[in-house]
């Protein structure tokens, strides 16, 4: 009888554990095509800029949505439209965010807006996109550095994930976020590091 209560309950627990995730694919052309949605826990923008010529401060947004539409035969005639919600920036500082949030006017413009407006291949697994970024009322070009990190099958809820990092850097004064009564003991370059992943539901 024990052997037979031990047998069930490995059996459950071994039932419980999700299936291993398969290998991640780098060739983009094994993931489906189609449209992706932005996986906001998996998500990031981060901002790094130089505080008082010494050190990197850093901070991020913590909410952000969006569609990637994924052409797998040709990536670079792929487009990409983000939203990050201004609300959701984050500093080690909590007087801090507070401030921000009001240089950021977030009442106003709750949510900063990146569309492309093309992508060219540098390599097999890299690339770089051109768009517009729109921050409070001012939209300007911005250029991302980008690395493909795969795409596989979720086992969870099977469908499909795309990885991508990108990285880049914007200037304060480009999108008159420079009129603080601070702004000169920090820097005007902020580089920007993005991880995204986006699903494709089954």
């Amino acid at each position: 009888m024990r052997r037979i209560v031990v047998a069930i309950v490995a059996f459950v627990l071994v039932a419980a554990v999700p299936a291993a995730a398969e290998p991640v694919s780098k060739d983009p052309a094994l993931a489906p095509a189609g449209t992706y949605t932005a996986d906001a826990k998996h998500t990031q923008v981060l901002f790094s800029i130089m505080h008082l010529g010494l050190t990197d401060y850093n901070g991020r947004f913590d909410r952000i949505s969006g569609t990637l539409t994924f052409d797998n035969k040709e990536p670079e005639r792929s487009s990409i439209s983000i939203s990050i919600d201004t609300t959701s920036l984050d500093t080690p500082s909590t007087a801090l965010n507070d401030n921000l949030k009001n240089v950021f006017r977030v009442q106003q413009y709750p949510v900063a807006i990146f569309k492309s407006t093309s992508i060219t291949r540098s390599g097999p697994d890299t690339g770089r996109i051109n768009g517009q970024l729109t921050i409070r009322d001012v939209t300007k070009p911005v250029v991302l550095d980008v690395t493909f990190n795969g795409g596989g099958k979720v086992p969870m809820s099977g469908g499909y994930s795309l990885g991508f990092h990108a990285s880049g850097v914007i200037h304060r004064s480009d999108f008159e976020l420079d009129h603080m009564i601070w702004s000169g003991f920090v820097g005007d370059d902020v580089r920007l590091t993005i991880e995204a992943e986006f699903d494709q539901k089954s």
